[in-house]
């Protein structure tokens, strides 16, 4: 599965929060699945400790905008590595059983 790119049209943005539910089911999927190894799967949970975690690089207590700025830029790149480690065939395996449960 390709990430999309960097520099979207706004329809390429509602296209894309139209799929987001999808594209929590894959990653959900993918971090349950035996397959996908550990370090993968650790980049994740990193990524969301740093989310919730009280230390940032720009706090948001200095400056909103540019504090969640900063937590979002984490986990966009934290998923793109998750999906990056994640064995190709497995995810492919896992978008086609998400795809044929939606036309279900």
């Amino acid at each position: 599965m390709e990430m999309p790119p960097t520099n979207l049209s706004p329809w390429q943005i509602i296209r894309l929060l139209r799929h987001f539910p999808n594209f929590i089911k894959l990653y959900w999927r993918l971090f349950k699945d035996r397959r996908v190894p550990l370090r993968a799967k650790a980049i994740l949970v990193a990524a969301a400790f740093y989310v919730v975690s009280p230390l940032d690089f720009i706090p948001e207590l200095l400056n909103p905008l540019f504090g969640v700025a900063d937590d979002l830029g984490v986990i966009l790149v934290a998923a793109r590595w998750f999906i990056s480690l994640c064995p190709p065939d497995v995810v492919e395996e896992q978008v086609k059983e998400i795809s044929e449960t939606m036309k279900n």
